[in-house]
């Protein structure tokens, strides 16, 4: 049987593409080269690139994404998408492959759309009976109370770009002075910002995937970050303990599991998916789901697959073999 041509396709247009670039890497070495001919793919904001050897670039043809090597023009069978952010996780290169006829793994358009947008996840969960903290929503340029915020929300405070990944953007509001500020630095990522109250509680990440024809949950992370929260730098540059199981009874843990496939399959889901959680008073309350989550070495989804008995080569193969059975 012929091999089939697959590119990893990594990187992207936000300040996560270097998260993506360690992710793809990680794919790049892992996919069986038995069973496919694996190839590199830059999505960056300079071009869309193959990298062939000695890191040369061959340009990607966008009418087809195929690209001209050795004189031969390469078309892919699936495209394995690990872009963190824009364009890769908010439903446009999905989009742009469905228009073209191109497979791919993970969730459509719709799907990453969604779930790139914290504030319309939430939302749509919670018809589901899922609990998210309280929030207020607020665009670029809209008036608003600081009084009615603090009243409403009471401190401390968490202020969000709504659509952002990584933990950029984030602060924690301790007092009313630093509001301004915190809505800066969010509107610097994102024209829409979700403020949150604060959950007093334990933070979980939960790994949910669907596997050989079922929802399971790989495994759920303690979160202990020594930051005032699990930002960018607790998540990429070791100020954080990730501890996989984590420390829950058996009660907690259920519930957790229940929720986190109750929220993958009402959203209908598919590949990698990770869940923020915080747990107070039994309750696990929904922060967000990344529908890309980061795939390096150091990060939490291939920790969880090693600790549930699931290579990186047969996680990534089930994501491919899928993408294949599409029509």
């Amino acid at each position: 049987m012929a091999k089939k041509n697959i590119a990893v396709v990594m990187g992207g247009y936000s300040n996560e593409y270097l998260v993506s670039l360690k992710s793809g890497q990680l794919i790049f070495d892992e996919l069986d080269r038995e069973l496919y001919n694996v190839y590199k793919i830059h999505i960056l904001r300079e071009g869309w690139f193959l990298i062939g050897q000695d890191d040369k670039r061959f340009s990607i043809d966008k009418s087809d994404f195929s690209v001209q090597l050795e004189g031969q023009r390469l078309k892919f069978d699936v495209c394995f998408n690990i872009i963190h952010g824009i364009p890769g996780e908010n439903g446009l290169l999905q989009a742009y492959w469905d228009t073209i006829g191109q497979r791919y793994t993970g969730c459509n358009f719709y799907q990453s759309a969604l779930t790139f947008n914290k504030k319309d996840t939430l939302a749509v969960l919670s018809k589901y009976g899922i609990p998210a903290a309280k929030s207020i929503y607020i665009r670029k340029g809209q008036a608003f109370c600081e009084k009615e915020i603090i009243d409403s929300l009471g401190l401390p405070f968490f202020v969000k770009p709504n659509q952002s990944g990584s933990s950029l953007g984030i602060s924690k509001v301790k007092t009313a002075a630093e509001l301004t500020h915190a809505l800066q630095l969010a509107f610097q990522e994102d024209d829409e910002v979700l403020i949150e109250s604060f959950l007093n509680g334990t933070e979980v990440s939960v790994g949910v995937v669907d596997y050989k024809g079922k929802t399971i949950v790989l495994g759920i992370t303690e979160i202990i970050s020594k930051n005032d929260f699990f930002d960018y730098e607790a998540k990429y540059e070791g100020a954080s303990e990730e501890i996989t199981p984590a420390r829950l009874d058996e009660a907690t843990k259920q519930k957790i599991e229940e929720i986190a496939i109750k929220a993958y399959d009402s959203l209908g889901m598919s590949g990698f998916s990770r869940s923020e959680y915080i747990i107070m008073d039994g309750v696990p309350y929904m922060l967000e789901m990344n529908t890309n989550p980061g795939f390096s070495p150091a990060s939490i989804l291939p920790q969880q697959a090693k600790i549930y008995g699931i290579s990186i080569k047969d996680l990534c193969g089930n994501e491919v073999q899928k993408a294949l059975a599409r029509p």
